[in-house]
């Protein structure tokens, strides 16, 4: 996951599947958490996708 292009990853695509593990989606939710998402890591680890994440972070966004 880390060695691709952002066009290579579609918006349901399953990211564990992908490569994702969770060491690294702890420093990913952390890094949104500094910039002020309200985001869990049982939230993001049970829906794994961006299209997912996406949704979570906008409709929290104010």
């Amino acid at each position: 996951m880390l060695y691709r292009l952002p066009d290579e990853t579609t918006d349901e695509e399953n990211l564990f599947d992908s490569g994702l593990d969770s060491m690294r989606l702890m420093m990913l939710m952390e890094r949104w958490r500094d910039a002020g998402a309200e985001v869990s890591f049982v939230e993001l680890a049970e829906q794994p996708t961006l299209g997912h994440w996406v949704k979570l972070v906008a409709g929290r966004d104010g």
